[in-house]
């Protein structure tokens, strides 16, 4: 009887230890083979090697780098999967921008660094590699961009919560190229579904007797529309597909586009003559990422009602392209000034899809707003070769806007200027501005909150929301969401999440705020965390408080029972969070909650990323690593 595992049949001694090789010379000019570089000569060789005729190896090479992950079969069935749906099709894109490379008579090249799913490890230990991953890979991508000394230019194409950020740092950090970067789009919203969000909650749900389990497990399996794309909702993937376009890095009315349709090929495909164009006028990253742009970059967040995670990778891109970081009163001047125009999962209210926002109009029809407010830098270089203010005014006439927003109302009966709205139409529909940054004894060095995502039944008539209740410390998220299923958080109380910030990996927790957004009577519990929250998250939760537990923050002596007070003002965009039942004297005499110990399961790799941001900035610098501080202090 053969072993499965040792015997192999008999078709595999057909071998051969020779072959042909590739037909043809190499178009080499006597001077040139003097002078050339051993690796440049050698990469030709490859090149023929890998099937490439020799007759066109003289064309411009161009270098596509993508989030791809996952095997796909040719009819899109899996052989492998993925980690997630949003790097599930981008090969189909890279595909599209390499045919009109080589119809060109460029020769295209394609590497990949594929990206991990926030949605996957919430809750587990693989959150612990979340952000330090977008670090690390950016230094990876940017290694091949540098390791094809030929490429004359750079396609990015990426999508979702990490992959798309690191991309952004990878391409800000290469100066003297042309780049441009495809969004990878959004999954469509399933009939009949919870959207992809909301199916993150079935647990909590169930284990609060919410829901069967019959319902739990139908809604589980539907909530992907598409087998492609990033989540419906404008989280940090959706966000950092906006902002990439505000940037000036994308193509006008790229951002959020539907996965797998035509539309969404025809970018990738138009992307790639951008490129072409941009190397043949000599115009580099360099010219395009600007303090303007990211001016811009950061309006368009306001108004969209972005995720809160931008406040963390905003920074990193100006950092990598060498430009000043924007700080915490920056985001708070401008959220001040930016109205939010978008009515979008997860802010409401009525919460269109992104695919919606798409045909309504997306990055460009917001930025049209925008514009007439006078809030946009609109002289920004954008990788159409033209500015900011000359793509909107293609946008303005275009048949692509008009027969797009007319699309929305044919497929889903939905008015267009009630997902994208005029400043005036946002004000009587009461949206408020995007993001409020706090102050208190509990954050001397600030914290945030996604206020325009509070429930609206629990803000005041003066737009100011309160809270002021007794604290349930946590030292970890599994105590966190255990408390939340056995219901034994009360509307009024305030949880407390303490030891989840830089220093062990600053995981996103989710599977707490999502919760407390659906369980009945959560907008009625706050939370506060020294961790971060994913895009998708709303209601109460403050998050990034600074300093954290473990670099002594006051959070870290809070106990069971201590008053919170929680003040959120809306429309003025100021509030604090505090302890009010204690002086600020003996807050500060308390030595650190006992069970605040180190949790074992975070990795030397992420407690090294921990070492090197906070030796850079920290949460408010972007979690980056700053070379020449990290050698100043090393004393080198």
């Amino acid at each position: 009887m053969p072993d499965p595992l040792l015997d192999s049949p008999a078709t595999i001694y057909d071998l051969r230890t020779t072959a042909p090789g590739p037909a043809g010379k190499l178009p080499l000019e006597p001077n040139q083979l003097r002078n050339i570089a051993s690796g440049d000569l050698f990469g030709w060789t490859q090149n023929a090697g890998m099937g490439w005729s020799p007759a066109a190896l003289l064309g411009k090479q161009f270098l596509i780098l993508s989030t791809q992950g996952g095997i796909r079969a040719p009819d899109g069935t899996p052989v492998a999967l993925g980690y997630h749906t949003g790097h599930w099709e981008v090969g189909l894109l890279m595909e599209e921008a390499a045919r009109v490379f080589a119809a060109e008579r460029a020769v295209p090249f394609a590497g990949y660094v594929s990206d991990p799913c926030d949605g996957r490890t919430n809750g587990t230990a693989g959150m612990l590699d979340s952000l330090a991953y977008r670090n690390d890979a950016a230094i990876v991508l940017r290694r091949l961009i540098r390791s094809l000394p030929t490429r004359r230019g750079v396609l990015g194409v990426a999508t979702c919560d990490k992959g798309l950020p690191a991309m952004l740092m990878a391409l800000a950090g290469t100066p003297d190229l042309p780049t441009v970067l495809v969004p990878g789009g959004v999954t469509l919203l399933a009939e009949g579904a919870e959207d992809a969000g909301k199916v993150q909650t079935l647990a909590t749900r169930f284990a609060r007797d919410e829901i069967t389990l019959d319902y739990a497990a139908d809604m589980g399996c539907r909530a992907c529309g598409s087998p492609g794309g990033g989540c419906q909702f404008m989280g940090t993937a959706a966000t950092s597909q906006v902002v990439t376009e505000a940037l000036g890095l994308s193509l006008p009315h790229g951002a959020l586009s539907p996965s797998g349709a035509e539309i969404w090929r025809d970018l990738a495909r138009r992307s790639a003559h951008a490129l072409l164009a941009l190397e043949k006028q000599n115009t580099t990253t360099r010219d395009l990422l600007t303090e303007d742009s990211i001016h811009n970059a950061m309006v368009v967040h306001a108004a969209f009602g972005g995720s809160t995670n931008l406040v963390l990778h905003v920074p990193a891109i100006a950092h990598a392209a060498g430009l000043r970081r924007p700080t915490v009163d920056d985001w708070a001047r401008v959220n001040r000034e930016v109205p939010r125009l978008v009515d979008v999962l997860p802010n409401g209210p009525k919460h269109y899809a992104t695919v919606q926002v798409f045909l309504a109009g997306g990055v460009p029809e917001v930025m049209l707003h925008l514009r007439d407010a006078g809030l946009l830098k609109l002289d920004a270089r954008t990788v159409t070769g033209r500015t900011l203010g000359e793509n909107l005014a293609w946008w303005e006439k275009s048949e692509r806007r008009t027969r797009l927003r007319e699309k929305l109302r044919a497929l889903d009966g939905i008015d267009p200027d009630h997902v994208i709205m005029s400043p005036s139409r946002a004000r009587e529909r009461g949206l408020t501005s995007t993001i409020t940054f706090l102050r208190g004894n509990l954050a001397p060095e600030g914290a945030l909150v996604k206020s325009t995502a509070i429930a609206p039944e629990v803000v005041g008539a003066d737009g100011v929301f309160r809270h002021e209740g007794p604290a349930r410390v946590f030292t970890t998220e599994g105590q966190a969401i255990a408390a939340l299923k056995s219901g034994s958080v009360q509307p009024g109380d305030t949880m407390v999440l303490i030891g989840l910030g830089p220093g062990i990996g600053m995981p996103e927790t989710y599977q707490i705020t999502s919760a407390l957004k659906h369980i009945k009577n959560g907008s009625r519990i706050a939370l506060i965390t020294d961790g971060r929250f994913s895009g998708v998250s709303t209601g109460a939760c403050v998050g990034h408080a600074s300093p954290e537990a473990w670099a002594g923050g006051p959070i870290a002596r809070v106990r069971d029972g201590d008053t919170i007070r929680l003040v959120v003002d809306t429309r003025r965009l100021e509030g604090t969070v505090d302890v009010v039942s204690l002086s600020a004297a003996d807050l500060a005499a308390r030595p650190p909650h006992p069970n605040l110990t180190p949790d074992p399961r975070v990795p030397a790799d992420t407690r090294l990323w921990a070492a090197l941001q906070n030796a850079s900035g920290g949460t408010w610098g972007g979690c980056v690593y700053d070379v020449d501080e990290i050698v100043k202090r090393l004393g080198k």
